[in-house]
């Protein structure tokens, strides 16, 4: 069993607000690898000689600024994802815990598998975006920033192209879920103890190891799923994807004709060490703003610290802990105005 653990010292928006500064400023330190990860994905010339060699390639072709191509699109989109991600995974969690608050590894799984699809299905047009801004040379780009990359996908390629590629969001979810699972399942033997007295370190190495297992399992899927996005007549060689295809079936049967089935993992090095930075800042900056937002609410002594504050009552609610004090205030000021009254008389 895990316990599904949420800081109700948080109001919703500063729970968005934590996740939303934490993603971004991940993001953009790790775009650099996110860039090659899809370029090689989508199989552009920029990748064919390898990974570090990619990197090499992009920067004397496009130079530094390349390494960005399409953050801002990806870091836009993060908000409204994660505000409907989470709202989702709330709803189908709370159908299923317990009166403990308790809820099966594989039930969390299968709800944020649930959830992640759901919130893919109401932005994937920005990760559409965000590819075909990836795939194009910035020196001579087709699409100049996210309402211009709309406005000419759809319409030149209509609605559908927009959501070119989303069945294999819904299919690499399977796996990704089976991945988290096997991962999960395995903890306490890994550990040799229960999962409730695992250690931040241990936690962090947990995520990353199932990311490894779950994406590794997913990739296919992903990258299929980018050839797809990114295809296109109006950009230079079709969007740089290395086969022809018609639809989802032909391009798995194009890649493995054509390129091999390890084609299907192509990006994978770059997926691979792009996990442990992108999770450690990603927690780490979500524990600092968490900080920062539990200091303003009352709760503890400093940003930069847990201390709990003297007197405070921690299962309080932000809102609930607000009405508290206001009342203590009021109450101190009606003795301080009987006192004076008491002394007059």
């Amino acid at each position: 069993m895990a316990t599904v653990k949420k800081d109700d010292r948080l109001t919703t928006s500063q729970s968005l607000l934590c996740v939303g500064f934490a993603g971004v400023f991940s993001k953009t330190v790790t775009s650099p690898l996110e860039v090659v990860k899809i370029l090689s994905q989508i199989g552009t010339f920029h990748c064919k000689r390898g990974f570090l060699h990619s990197f090499v390639f992009i920067c004397q072709n496009e130079g530094l600024r390349a390494f960005w191509k399409g953050n801002m699109v990806s870091c836009l989109r993060l908000f409204p994802y994660s505000a409907i991600h989470l709202a989702t995974y709330k709803n189908i969690v709370h159908l299923h815990i317990d009166e403990q608050g308790d809820i099966s590894q594989w039930r969390a799984i299968v709800a944020g598998g649930l959830a992640g699809i759901s919130a893919a299905l109401a932005t994937y047009p920005l990760e559409v975006v965000e590819t075909r801004l990836i795939a194009q040379n910035c020196q001579e780009p087709t699409y100049r920033g996210l309402l211009h990359s709309l406005s000419i996908i759809y319409r030149n390629e209509g609605l559908q192209a927009l959501y070119r590629g989303f069945s294999l969001t819904v299919l690499g979810a399977v796996p990704f879920s089976v991945g988290c699972y096997a991962v999960y399942v395995n903890l306490d033997k890994l550990w040799q103890e229960r999962h409730v007295r695992f250690t931040s370190l241990q936690n962090f190495i947990n995520g990353c190891l199932a990311a490894g297992v779950a994406q590794t399992l997913s990739f296919p899927f992903e990258t299929v799923k980018k050839k797809m996005q990114a295809q296109s007549l109006l950009l230079p060689h079709c969007g740089g994807v290395d086969v022809h295809f018609n639809g989802m079936i032909d391009c798995f049967r194009q890649v493995i004709k054509n390129k091999s089935v390890l084609a299907l993992w192509s990006g994978l090095t770059a997926n691979m060490v792009k996990i442990v930075p992108y999770f450690g800042l990603l927690f780490s900056c979500f524990e600092m703003c968490k900080q920062v937002c539990l200091y303003r609410n009352g709760y503890i002594m400093s940003p930069l610290s847990y201390k709990p504050k003297p007197g405070v009552d921690q299962s309080l609610g932000p809102y609930e802990l607000q009405e508290f004090k206001r009342y203590l205030k009021n109450r101190k000021s009606h003795k301080a105005q009987s006192s004076s009254i008491g002394n007059r008389w």
